[in-house]
């Protein structure tokens, strides 16, 4: 995002914090159903796969990537977002 100029070297150093802050677990899902609804959305693989998990255990996803975004709330996937006053529902 830096790189892009979407976010300051400052604004990264805050969002790696606030990152740091969500609980993180290993899940297995399906790959068979990440891999169909990758081809049906035509995103990639591992965009899918992190989709698919947030289906199957009904979780919000926290992206800053708008193909991942418009094809989650396709699916009714919550979308949360970060902006350097925090992360925030969509």
């Amino acid at each position: 995002m830096v790189k892009r100029r979407r976010l300051t070297g400052s604004q990264a150093l805050k969002a790696e914090k606030a990152v740091r802050q969500i609980p993180v677990r290993l899940v297995s899902t399906n790959i068979a159903e990440a891999l169909q609804l990758a081809a049906e959305h035509d995103i990639s693989a591992y965009d899918a796969y992190f989709l698919r998990c947030a289906q199957a255990l009904s979780c919000p996803l926290l992206t800053l990537d708008r193909g991942m975004k418009r094809v989650a709330t396709r699916l009714g996937i919550e979308v949360l977002e970060y902006s350097h006053e925090g992360i925030y529902l969509l």
